[in-house]
């Protein structure tokens, strides 16, 4: 049975050999043009992408400010000048003597009218004594002269009256006698003379007893108790300008304020004008700073203002301006009183008035950080250009006519409202596209 089986289906028979071998051949041709047309339709597609990168140029963010035209800005100026105490004295006696007593030290404060120094005043005290002792007899006499004669001397006065009226009328009647006995040769010529003579005295001491007597009842006159009131007047005159003396012989303080120092010591011998201590007011300090005249209706009598001394600002107000005007410097100066601690400032320290001055001119503000230097002294900026959808960067010369920290005041090729690179410049070269981040959404 097996020797007569015939198969059914010729089509599904294997083929031979040769003709399978072509199959193949041909199968693997097609597969090997497919693999190099996807090699080379991708070597394309990677061209193309390579092409498209490197002709897109690259696009920087950059931080920008707009800027904004003004017509002026404020520039502060500074002006020097020096702290001056308001008062200094070299204090000294006005006359020579012994220095005996000297109460301060260098950097005691004293108040105004304390004793600081003293001189010898012993001589002065004596002739004061002597000159009060002058006077008290003086108004003792002017009592008397006042008050008139008293009923006692009066009395007296008439009782010499009295006795010279008895004593010349015994005397006449001696006379008489003598004159006889003369005539009759009993006597010489001397001894009747010498009668006549001493009637003659005793008359003119009657007289002169009768003129007291009766100024005692009319008492005193004017001119003499105005003349005794004269004398009193002169010895208190004496008697002031000793006190004067005295008190010249101790120094007191004229205003309040610090022994900035002491020149001598107790026992020195010191003349008239030489100096004894230095004393320095111990007020609001001064400040005097010398500004040009075109400042000057800047400052008000009375404004409040800044100076700076040392390390420390401190606040002034203006005292006053002086009329003159400085030959050497070309100035006015202007005196400014400190307020606050005093204490904390010292005189011939520098101070510094700084005043902020409106400069007509007409320009923009920019960042420091915006500026590039440019060519023949001026500086440059980068400034935004909107072109088809982007922006690119334009160079504008500008000139720097202020500096205030780190902003600075410019003039040049810029427009209101414009774009202006505000940091990174360094990187920029013209024309280059950017993006500014103000603008990023």
């Amino acid at each position: 049975m097996s020797s007569n089986f015939v198969p059914q289906n010729k089509d599904r028979a294997l083929p031979s050999s040769k003709s399978f071998a072509k199959r193949l051949v041909t199968i693997g041709g097609a597969g090997l043009l497919l693999l190099i047309g996807i090699s080379i339709a991708t070597s394309k597609i990677g061209a193309r992408s390579s092409s498209q990168q490197v002709s897109t140029p690259r696009v920087l963010p950059v931080e920008t400010v707009e800027v904004q035209k003004v017509d002026s800005y404020e520039v502060l100026r500074s002006y020097t000048g020096e702290v001056a105490e308001q008062r200094a004295s070299q204090l000294g006696f006005e006359r020579a003597g012994k220095l005996v007593w000297l109460g301060v030290d260098r950097g005691d404060r004293v108040i105004k009218g304390r004793a600081i120094a003293k001189l010898d005043i012993r001589n002065l005290q004596a002739q004061r004594a002597r000159l009060l002792a002058q006077k008290a007899q003086a108004l003792a006499v002017l009592s008397e002269l006042k008050n008139g004669a008293r009923t006692e001397d009066i009395a007296a006065a008439r009782a010499e009256v009295s006795n010279l009226q008895n004593q010349l009328e015994l005397e006449q009647i001696k006379a008489d006698r003598r004159k006889n006995l003369y005539e009759q040769g009993a006597i010489s010529r001397e001894n009747f003379d010498e009668i006549a003579y001493a009637a003659k005295a005793l008359n003119d001491r009657l007289n002169i007893a009768r003129s007291r007597l009766e100024e005692l009842l009319n008492g005193t006159r004017s001119e003499q108790i105005a003349a005794q009131q004269a004398a009193v007047r002169q010895l208190d005159a004496s008697i002031e300008e000793l006190e004067i003396n005295i008190d010249k012989s101790t120094i007191r303080a004229p205003f309040s304020g610090i022994i900035a120092a002491r020149q001598v010591d107790e026992g020195t011998v010191v003349q008239s004008g030489q100096s004894v201590v230095r004393l320095v007011e111990d007020t609001a300090p001064e400040v005097e700073i010398g500004v040009p005249t075109q400042i000057v209706p800047m400052l008000e009598i009375g404004s409040k203002q800044t100076v700076q001394i040392g390390d420390r600002a401190y606040q002034v107000r203006v005292a006053s301006i002086l009329p003159e005007i400085d030959p050497a410097t070309r100035t006015r100066t202007v005196i400014l009183k400190l307020q606050g601690n005093r204490r904390l400032v010292a005189s011939g320290e520098v101070g510094r008035l700084q005043i902020a001055q409106n400069v007509k001119a007409s320009g923009y503000w920019l960042p420091t950080t915006a500026l590039l230097r440019g060519e023949r002294g001026l500086w440059s900026s980068f400034t935004l250009i909107e072109s088809e959808g982007n922006y690119r960067v334009e160079k504008r010369d500008v000139e720097v006519l202020y500096t205030d920290g780190d902003r600075v005041f410019v003039r040049g090729m810029l427009s209101d409202g414009e774009k202006v690179v505000s940091e990174g410049t360094q990187r920029l070269v013209p024309n280059q596209l950017v993006r500014p981040i103000a603008f990023q959404e």
